[in-house]
């Protein structure tokens, strides 16, 4: 039962973590725990790099932030992802998945509805609304004590037409585990997509960060501990932020769902 409270239990990652630097006896854990992941034929194609020095984090947190500040500023963030977005409890509670608006950052909120307009949009821009996200972003960002890069070995990636697939496939059974440890070491964690959404910030950064020609750069993450009141509510099969089991599991076929699950 203790690995369902550390699955069930896990602590919020969207705000900013202590000051604390992270031991270097839970660095190990974290490495061990994605070491012991399994992959296809043993290949453990995932490389890390575990990246604590100021001046560094500064400069990713910096290219986060500036490269925020662009799509947003462009639009290309808003159109890529309008799918998402929800913009009522009753659409929320239709669709269930997504980002409920009233969540999104205050910066937005003024904006619900109209942010996938032309007008919303320059509106947006005329009040400066990007560079307040981006700067946003970068402070969240430059306040981890520790930033986790995830590679994977290019060989191994495209060895056959399956290994693509083999190798992501591997990196995220490698990186739950991260994430369930760092859950149980008190810690948080947090995807940093921004530069992701601009190619040529992202390669900028795996410049700066030295990747050799036979790894390649697949994600970044920020970690560090959190406050106990972090800590987010078991999940509520009730919530009209969550799928109940009926909308995704399927038993002998996918003709039936699985019923009689939604209320357990």
């Amino acid at each position: 039962m203790e690995f369902l409270d550390v699955l069930f239990n896990r602590r919020t990652t969207n705000g900013p973590f202590l000051a604390d630097p992270v031991s270097e006896e839970h660095q190990q854990l974290l490495i061990r725990a994605a070491a012991s992941a399994p992959s296809q034929f043993n290949s453990q194609p995932w490389r890390f790099l575990i990246i604590e020095d100021r001046s560094t984090i500064d400069t990713i947190a910096r290219i986060s932030g500036e490269s925020m500040t662009a799509v947003i500023s462009e639009g290309s963030f808003f159109e890529r992802y309008k799918r998402h977005f929800r913009f009522s409890a009753e659409e929320m509670a239709e669709h269930r998945s997504g980002m409920y608006f009233d969540k999104m950052p205050a910066a937005l909120r003024p904006f619900t509805r109209t942010v996938f307009t032309s007008v919303g949009l320059k509106t947006m821009r005329m009040l400066r609304v990007p560079q307040t996200l981006g700067e946003e972003n970068r402070k969240l960002v430059a306040g981890a004590p520790l930033i986790l890069g995830v590679m994977l070995d290019r060989r191994e990636r495209y060895a056959h037409p399956l290994a693509d697939f083999y190798c992501q496939f591997s990196m995220g059974a490698a990186m739950e585990n991260v994430w369930l440890t760092a859950v149980e070491l008190g810690m948080g964690i947090q995807f940093i997509s921004f530069p992701m959404e601009l190619p040529e910030q992202w390669q900028r950064l795996s410049a700066m960060l030295e990747v050799p020609d036979d790894l390649e750069l697949m994600a970044l993450y920020r970690l560090g501990y959190v406050p106990e009141a972090s800590q987010r509510p078991a999940i509520d099969w009730s919530s009209r932020e969550r799928r109940p089991p009926s909308r995704f599991v399927f038993r002998e076929s996918c003709r039936t769902p699985q019923e009689g699950w939604d209320e357990s």
